[in-house]
């Protein structure tokens, strides 16, 4: 008689291995975020403390924003580092945080030299860094 037993064990194939994201991406997101601390008071010190559309929240509003930013940038900087199950969605969220920051910065900022500020920040720093965290989202999805 044939015992169930007897036969052998399925051969259960590992999943293939997807690399990660690369560990260099995690440390310069992981140093984004922290040279954005020093950046947070400077814009505590010298926002001023109300606007006409802020009900008096101004700095806070913003200073807010910007210590949300860089703790995703850390938190993603870190979670890439480590090539952890949980980068895809502190990456989107990261990368939503700077498109947000960069649209209300460059939509509240005064014509003149303010608005040229804020669109070389969306542009140089903001806009690249959420693409960045956009690309690490998707690419660190499970397949």
């Amino acid at each position: 008689m044939y015992d169930v037993r007897d036969r052998p064990a399925p051969v259960l194939a590992d999943p293939p291995v997807r690399p990660g994201p690369p560990r260099w991406a995690g440390y310069a997101l992981l140093a984004c975020g922290l040279a954005l601390v020093p950046w947070l008071v400077v814009l505590a010190v010298t926002l001023p403390s109300a606007s006409t559309a802020s009900g008096g929240h101004w700095a806070t509003a913003w200073v807010g924003l910007d210590a949300f930013e860089a703790a995703g940038l850390i938190t993603t900087g870190v979670l890439a580092t480590r090539r952890a199950r949980l980068l895809p969605p502190a990456a989107a969220a990261t990368a939503m945080l700077l498109v947000t920051d960069a649209w209300f910065d460059t939509t509240t900022a005064a014509p003149g030299q303010d608005f040229a500020v804020a669109l070389a920040m969306a542009l140089a720093a903001e806009l690249p860094l959420a693409a960045a965290c956009a690309v690490l989202a998707v690419r660190a999805l499970p397949r």
